[in-house]
């Protein structure tokens, strides 16, 4: 290793005078030089955009993976640029549990059957879950991940070095202030004639001396102070356009940020849409509610000879259907539910009514009453009770 005493000297001598200088303004005892407001603003803005782009990268790596050893996990295996095993969501791995119990209560009974229908639609679920962080991970995480380990840490050097340049700048200036002020002392010494009976003529000739020496110093100062603010110049300009270029980082999270909107609004619509075809399903499955067996049985008063079932197949006579003996539950209505013709019943949420079914009825509907008045109901939207 190059090892070079005379560069480690002058970068220590450096940073002390920096740190002097640092202090000296602290205490107030240096003068600062000022940035123009434009720029401070500018500055002010990247910190305000690092500190919420942070924020907002913590709490969206939290919505889309709420366990912290599995962030861990994540973060050490893209260090060590290890591909990251694929993880099972919580909804494939509960749609797994129900339907390998469905095998153990047997398919062919209500409970069994229903166990795999849901199994079957958590795992659509599950797999709908995972394309969505997929796809929110690389159109958003990605580039503000991307502005803050990329753009903010390439500002935050520039930044320093800006502040190194500045120190470095006000640190000449007191130098050559300094220099001037001794330079001018020398100078009044030196105008004054020497008397040579009662002073030494040496004390005149060093006098002379010391003011071309001082004279050297300023000249010297001012030197290295035009050099330190030609480097000063530069560096905020350069620091300038990086500060600038905020404006075209904000654009480009806007973009991510809409992208970001798709894919929950693309997740969500697809999970209702699971749901709905599931909610279908399971009313198409026979004994689905256990309606006590009403469906296989017909009271004697609504099955005569010579005449037919109040229930047609076309049409739906309400007012010729009679609430049978048994088999009438009370059921909870889920949401407010308008009447489409006068053969059906208009509901209204959180209220209590009376349903039951008749033979040849489609499994998606009952009959329920509410005071003197009764109609099909839709089962999706009720909650039967006990």
């Amino acid at each position: 290793m190059d090892f070079s005493v005379k560069k480690l000297a002058s970068g220590a001598g450096l940073f002390l005078t920096r740190a002097v200088q640092f202090t000296e303004e602290k205490l107030g005892q240096a003068e600062k030089t000022e940035l123009d407001a434009q720029f401070e603003n500018l500055i002010s803005r990247a910190d305000c955009t690092k500190h919420w782009t942070e924020k907002i990268y913590r709490q969206t790596e939290v919505l889309l993976q709420p366990n912290p050893s599995a962030r861990i996990e994540e973060f050490l295996f893209e260090k060590l640029d290890w591909k990251v095993p694929s993880r099972v969501t919580n909804a494939e791995l509960l749609g797994q549990y129900m339907q390998d119990a469905a095998k153990e209560f047997d398919l062919g009974m209500p409970y069994g059957n229903t166990l795999e229908k849901v199994g079957e639609c958590e795992k659509r679920l599950g797999e709908a879950e995972k394309e969505f962080l997929q796809t929110s991970a690389i159109s958003f995480l990605t580039p503000l991940r991307n502005f803050l380990e990329g753009d903010w840490r390439t500002i935050s050097k520039e930044r320093r070095l800006l502040e190194n340049l500045r120190l470095d700048l006000d640190a000449c200036k007191t130098r050559v202030k300094k220099a001037k002020v001794a330079e001018a002392k020398a100078a009044c010494e030196g105008e004054t004639a020497p008397d040579f009976q009662e002073t030494r003529p040496r004390n005149y000739v060093l006098s002379a001396s010391a003011s071309a020496l001082w004279t050297e110093e300023v000249e010297k100062a001012e030197h290295e102070l035009r050099i330190a603010q030609t480097e000063f110049d530069r560096q905020a300009e350069v620091t300038r356009l990086l500060l600038e270029g905020i404006s075209s980082t904000h654009v480009n999270h806007l973009r991510c940020l809409h992208e970001f909107v798709e894919a929950q609004a693309a997740y969500y619509k697809q999970c209702h849409l699971h749901m709905q075809e599931l909610q279908k399903e399971l009313g198409r499955l026979p004994n689905a509610f256990a309606l006590n067996s009403t469906n296989a049985i017909a009271t004697p008063s609504m099955v005569t000879e010579g005449s037919s079932s109040p229930v047609e197949t076309d049409t739906l006579k309400i007012e010729e259907v009679q609430a049978p003996a048994t088999g009438t539950r009370k059921a909870r209505v889920l949401y407010d539910y308008d009447a489409a013709d006068s053969s059906e019943l208009s509901l209204l949420a959180d209220e209590l009514i009376t349903v039951y079914t008749v033979p040849g009825m489609d499994s998606d509907w009952l009959i329920g009453e509410k005071g003197n008045h009764k109609g099909k109901v839709p089962v999706t939207y009720l909650e039967l009770l006990s």
